[in-house]
């Protein structure tokens, strides 16, 4: 628990350093009515200049203690969905000391059924509403996404509803259409290692209000793998194998049962990655974004600098006979540093073709995929705080 503290504190610490990427933004808004800090949630939105944006709800880890955490997701997994063109939703819930289990599962919901309720007022475009979260928002966001549907649910003597009454929305539904799911725990009957926990103390006994042997009713109602079936939405699973807190057999018994049910789902294995530092990184933040993007399906996101548009223009070669050379032409409005990277279609960083302060001005540069197989690959471009991504078809 000492590592779990140090790493939020860290966050906290980075949340007031950071400077304003978001446009607008609504703070403390009450999703329940009730005045209470725990229902509050804040709604950013990105830079980029919509009458409406896709929704991403974002969760905070705490090991289910905290009821106030919400502004400390903005710098982490919040910016880049920000950069990408997604709104953003980070809600408050109910401790596991305030409430236990479902409470929290059902205050994630009554987020989301608010989120369509207003999404009118926030410029919100609810044809995609994603969910993501770290840790216990991890969990919470996987079961949000299994559990789509679900009212009460029964196992053994125990009746939870899942659903919950929470807020005054309840006609909304709570469904989600895509999860990214950051090493969050999934079957807490087996936290040790994925062996049953003997221990009182522990988050997950706490969160059911009591020792996990006596309770696995409670702990399978917890569980997102109860609820899977063929009609979930897409997940995305990130997961360090050096984890010391959400051992990485977590992620995948949670991938194979989703892989059983025949739900699409992409499992990465981050190596030496803990619970937090080594995934909180570019390169995962990408597989983030390019998976929401795909599953609302957008393929780029256009920003503004100085009001002139920071556009890429990518020619492709293809065959008969195959030019392995693709020319990526860009426009700066301003002098700005700028990074111009290739990834492939599982964010692997392939080429960087800039890394540099420039001016302003119209650049050309050229990337050679003699060696790269036929695929999806993806031109990333940052200048400054603006992003840029297109989608480069390798055809051989």
């Amino acid at each position: 628990m000492k590592q779990f503290l140090i790493f939020i504190f860290s966050l906290i610490i980075y949340t007031n350093c950071s400077g304003q990427q978001y446009s607008k933004s609504w703070k403390d808004l009450d999703y329940v009515g009730d005045g209470k800090v725990y229902h509050k949630l804040d709604i950013y939105l990105p830079q980029a200049n919509k009458q409406t944006y896709p929704v991403v709800i974002v969760i905070y880890g705490s090991a289910w203690f905290s009821n106030n955490l919400k502004e400390t997701v903005l710098p982490s997994l919040g910016k880049p969905l920000l950069d990408a063109g997604f709104a953003i939703v980070t809600p408050n819930h109910r401790s596991s000391m305030d409430a236990k289990f479902p409470a929290q599962i059902n205050d994630i919901k009554a987020v989301i059924r608010f989120t369509r309720a207003n999404a009118a007022k926030y410029q919100i475009d609810t044809s995609f509403i994603g969910i993501t979260g770290f840790s216990s928002g991890g969990h919470l966001a996987s079961l949000a996404g299994t559990s789509g549907g679900v009212k009460q649910y029964t196992i053994g003597p125990v009746t939870f509803d899942i659903e919950g009454n929470v807020g005054q929305d309840t006609s909304f539904s709570s469904s989600v259409n895509a999860v990214v799911d950051w090493f969050g725990p999934i079957d807490i009957s087996v936290m040790d290692s994925c062996k049953r926990s003997k221990d009182i103390n522990s988050p997950e006994a706490i969160l059911i209000g009591g020792p996990i042997e006596e309770n696995l009713d409670k702990c399978a109602l917890a569980n997102p793998i109860t609820y899977i079936d063929a009609n979930d939405p897409p997940f995305l699973i990130l997961h360090g194998d050096a984890d010391p807190l959400v051992p990485l057999c977590q992620s995948e018994l949670f991938f194979n049962a989703l892989q059983k049910a025949n739900v699409p789902g992409q499992f990465v294995i981050v190596p030496g990655g803990q619970h937090g530092p080594g995934l909180f990184d570019e390169k995962y933040y990408k597989m983030m974004t390019d998976f929401f993007l795909k599953e609302a399906n957008i393929t780029a996101v256009t920003h503004e600098v100085n009001n002139s548009p920071l556009n890429v223009s990518v020619s492709q070669n293809y065959p008969n006979p195959f030019n392995p050379v693709t020319a990526i032409t860009f426009v700066l409005p301003a002098k700005l540093f700028v990074t111009l990277v290739i990834y492939d279609s599982l964010g692997r960083e392939v080429s960087k073709l800039v890394y540099e302060e420039l001016p302003a001005g119209t650049y050309t540069r050229e990337w050679n995929a003699e060696g790269l197989s036929s695929g999806t690959y993806f031109a990333r471009l940052q200048a400054g705080s603006y992003i840029e991504t297109k989608k480069i078809i390798l055809v051989k």
